[in-house]
This record gives structure tokens, sequence and C-alpha cells, in this order.
């Protein structure tokens, strides 16, 4: 029986949590564009919404994903464009989240930054920035900001990517020697 749900994690640019996203197997659907919350965070931040068949991925891995994939343990002056966030859409989800994050936080054995919140508000990007990867794969911000994370993604979660979407990282050489280092 396929089961759905979503969740919003925000973080970097959206544009690398999209891409990172759109890889994994499990992910039906990445909405780019920018999420509030509530109180002190209702302003909207770079996010994206990840519709997800639970039978394929689970919250546990989604969120470890997003951890990596972002700098979810240093903060710096643009945090309120690129909130740290996991924006959950039901106190179960958000309970899970807590769970997954304080145990990957001890696992990590540093603090972690990246804030449980309850989602408010989306606010789709325009239509020219939205699947920039997919679109711009060559562009200079694509290769220097997205294909490190999407590397990344390919050897620490193997079994959750689509590898057909990312081969053309498997094969370049630039990114394998960076990786080995």
């Amino acid at each position: 029986m396929k089961s759905n749900s979503k969740i919003a994690f925000g973080g970097g640019c959206h544009w690398c949590t999209e891409a990172v996203f759109q890889s994994v197997i499990g992910v039906e659907k990445v909405a780019q564009g920018y999420v509030a919350s509530i109180d002190e965070n209702n302003t909207f931040s770079e996010a994206v919404i990840v519709h997800f068949n639970t039978n394929r991925v689970n919250l546990n891995v989604l969120i470890h994903i997003h951890l990596l994939t972002h700098k979810s343990s240093s903060n710096h002056s643009m945090r309120n464009k690129y909130r740290s966030a996991v924006y959950t859409f039901s106190e179960a989800q958000y309970a899970e989240a807590c769970v997954v994050m304080e145990r990957y936080r001890l696992d990590l054995g540093q603090d972690l930054i990246t804030q449980i919140l309850p989602f408010s508000e989306f606010k789709a990007s325009r239509e020219a920035i939205q699947n920039y990867y997919k679109k711009n794969p060559e562009k200079p911000f694509c290769e220097t900001f997205i294909n490190p994370k999407l590397t990344l993604l390919l050897e620490q979660f193997t079994d959750y990517v689509n590898h057909n979407t990312l081969s053309h990282l498997k094969t370049n050489e630039k990114y394998k020697t960076r990786n080995s280092e």
C-alpha cells in the first residue's frame, strides 16, 4: 500500500536542496520556493517541500540527507535567507523529527543549528528558477555548489539514490578526485 507524506527543508540555496531531493528514490515531487513558520520564524526563507512515499524512503533518511548536505552545525550571516530547518506538518511528524535530530546530534558529537519548526506557509519560486539543476547542470553554480552535494549523496546514501539521474557524476573525473581526497 502506497503511503504519501510531505516534509519541508531549508538550509542553503533552494536550488541545491531541490537537486538533492529530486535524486532520492521515493521522493515523488519537490516544490521549490520559500517557507515560513510561526512566531519569530514567520518570515519566508528559501526551502523545499518534499513529497515522498514512506514505503520507499522514511523520514529518518530524509532528515539525515538534509543535515549532511547543508551546513547544519554552523551559523552564518545569511541565516535569515537560508534558515536551517525541518518544517513539519503534524505533531507526530514533529516528534519523530525531534528523535531523529537528537540521535544524529549524538552521533555527530556536536550541536546542530537546524531547527524543527511547524510549517505555516509556502510561496513557490518563479517558474524560471524551478528545476534549476535539471535545466542547468553545466552552469558554474551547479558544478561548484550542487555537484559536490550530489556526490556526497551518492557516497553516503547510495541505496536511496536514483543512479540514472546522477550518472554524469560517476564518470566525471573532477568530482571523483575531489571527493577521494
